[in-house]
């Protein structure tokens, strides 16, 4: 044992603290709060179960922990990043649930680039999880060629009148508001013609539309808006520059998708899930195969690779460094997503059917097999979406090589 005192920081309340006593804090609020149905509430990116999503996210807004990377005048913790990562590190291993992404792309979005009145009216309700944010970006033909985008909104005098079709937006269905980008302009580059919008999902004109993806779950939504008229207020930044706001956003939205807390969490459960099943012929478990043990490694090691770029992305002095590595965080981070799917998958053998994951939406429907084998096939089945949402792998490498040509790499 060393001699030296632990490091101290400052917890929530400015109370000198160790971070071993701050991750003790931390383990013991998880504990009292989080109940058995939220530790096993099946989950895509969001809950299943948006409400008692909602509900853990109410009683973290309580204790000042929803948002603990914020400006601490918007709901943040004043946290160090040692805290934050202890935090993170904390919620996997309690098997908490995750928050809506959108919640960290459009909350900072405000913070940033809102007007006063804007981050006055949203940003409040946004930290207390009384409302529900969706994406509306992606339409028919404008998924990763997002400047292709059709859906118009001329000016009428206070409003904008817009009309057009969004698709694969999930959780509209369960949605308060959309942050959307919409066409205002025809000339120039695609890209120069694009404004982002705030648009509340109860203004007439709006029709939710359900898509059942492939694993047989309804989660996925086409929008139509037809007249939708959006006050002008409600834009944020300027006409026509809702590509550089979009760009600013989708930089959020690819550093989630590399969440590696999250990922870490999935990881665990196939290694449990390996560790408590016999092969074929029931001589020794999964795990103990050594072809499955080296690809559970390969991936092991591909997961811890990426915590090391997140890590250094965190915390380098320089602030535009997290921003142009966003594209490595979000191709390195969705390809591990499908790997780690891929080894639970064969881990599950042939339990590894469809039926697991229809069986989320309905908790009475029994379905035999592994306890595992529901979340397992649903995050298989979702996960070869990942590559995809947030730009293409594709998209991603093209931006890291323009990158590299920048600085003469």
């Amino acid at each position: 044992m060393s001699d030296q005192a632990p490091v101290t920081r400052r917890s929530l309340m400015g109370v000198p603290m160790s971070d071993e006593a701050f991750r003790a804090e931390v383990r013991e609020f998880l504990e009292a709060s989080l109940t058995p149905e939220m530790r096993s509430a099946p989950r895509t990116i969001m809950l299943l179960d948006v409400e008692l999503q909602q509900a853990w996210h109410k009683i973290l807004a309580r204790k000042g922990w929803v948002v603990p990377s914020w400006p601490i005048e918007h709901g943040g913790a004043g946290w160090t990043r040692e805290q934050q990562a202890i935090f993170e590190e904390e919620l996997v291993r309690a098997n908490a649930p995750a928050q809506s992404p959108n919640l960290q792309m459009i909350g900072p979005v405000l913070i940033a680039i809102g007007t006063d009145e804007q981050k006055a009216r949203h940003l409040p309700p946004l930290v207390s999880g009384d409302v529900v944010w969706c994406q509306g970006y992606s339409e028919p033909g404008a998924g990763s060629d997002l400047a292709s985008l059709r859906t118009a909104a001329i000016r009428d005098g206070d409003d904008y009148v817009v009309n057009g079709q969004k698709i694969w937006t999930s959780y509209a269905h369960k949605s308060d508001w959309m942050f959307a980008l919409v066409r205002t302009s025809t000339e120039g580059k695609p890209q120069a013609g694009i404004t982002f919008l705030l648009i509340d999902m109860k203004t007439p004109g709006i029709t939710v539309r359900p898509i059942h993806s492939i694993d047989g779950l309804h989660h996925l939504n086409e929008v139509f808006l037809n007249d939708v008229r959006v006050p002008v207020t409600n834009r944020v930044g300027a006409e026509n520059d809702g590509w550089t706001v979009g760009k600013y956003l989708l930089q959020h939205e690819r550093n989630g998708v590399a969440g590696a807390a999250y990922l870490r969490m999935r990881l665990r459960h196939v290694r449990d899930l390996a560790a408590a099943t016999p092969d074929d012929d029931g001589r020794r478990m999964i795990i103990d195969d050594p072809v499955f043990a080296r690809r559970l490694a390969d991936v092991e090691v591909g997961l811890l690779a990426l915590e090391c770029l997140i890590h250094r992305a965190e915390s380098s002095p320089d602030p535009a460094l997290k921003n142009r590595m966003s594209s490595m965080l979000k191709l390195r981070g969705s390809e591990i997503e499908q790997a780690i799917s891929e080894v639970g998958r064969l881990a599950l053998g042939d339990w590894a059917r469809l039926d697991q994951s229809a069986s989320l939406e309905e908790r009475s429907l029994a379905v035999s097999g592994p306890v595992e084998g529901p979340e397992i096939m649903l995050s298989y089945m979702m996960g070869r979406s990942a590559t995809i949402f947030g730009g293409s792998s594709e998209v991603q490498r093209g931006i890291i090589f323009k990158q590299l040509r920048q600085y003469g790499v």
